[in-house]
């Protein structure tokens, strides 16, 4: 499979690759999540390039994951916001930054703490089931072929 046909293939992951898969693009995805909205702001914090940047940000606003909003008429000056979309991206971010902080932190812990506005406590990222609210983890996980797939997705399960 080429990286550019991630997005053809029948596979979610796949398809969210093909927007959010490369590391530049994870780390504008964080810098959103904590408030950077303006293209200088993510090229002094991230030291990338102003192309690859620029090309990054289109990506993102293309599939709607982020929007460009006027702050500044005259000249038209443009900040990224995240979508609803977007903001959909938040657990996946949380749950890399949690496993970062579990496997990559050094002896001083994690640098940033997240705390849950609505206890005051530090807080972890935590998957549970939609229906039954129980925590799982992937042992506690089964999968199938979705119903309009059939064999395209077959061989993706096959062990």
């Amino acid at each position: 499979m080429r990286w550019e046909e991630l997005d053809q293939q029948p596979c979610s992951l796949s398809r969210t690759l093909s927007v959010i898969g490369d590391r530049w693009t994870l780390l504008v995805l964080r810098d959103c999540f904590l408030g950077v909205r303006r293209f200088d702001g993510f090229e002094k914090r991230l030291g990338v390039t102003r192309h690859l940047l620029a090309d990054r940000l289109k990506k993102l606003v293309e599939h709607e994951v982020l929007q460009k909003v006027p702050y500044q008429q005259r000249p038209l000056r443009e900040e990224y916001r995240l979508t609803d979309k977007g903001l959909a991206l938040h657990p996946v971010i949380m749950s890399l930054v949690s496993w970062g902080d579990t496997y990559m932190a050094d002896e001083r812990g994690a640098p940033i703490e997240h705390i849950h506005k609505g206890c005051g406590k530090r807080m972890k990222p935590v998957m549970v089931c939609s229906e039954c609210a129980e925590p799982v983890g992937a042992r506690d996980i089964q999968v199938a072929v979705g119903a309009a797939f059939g064999d395209d997705v077959a061989q993706l399960l096959a062990t």
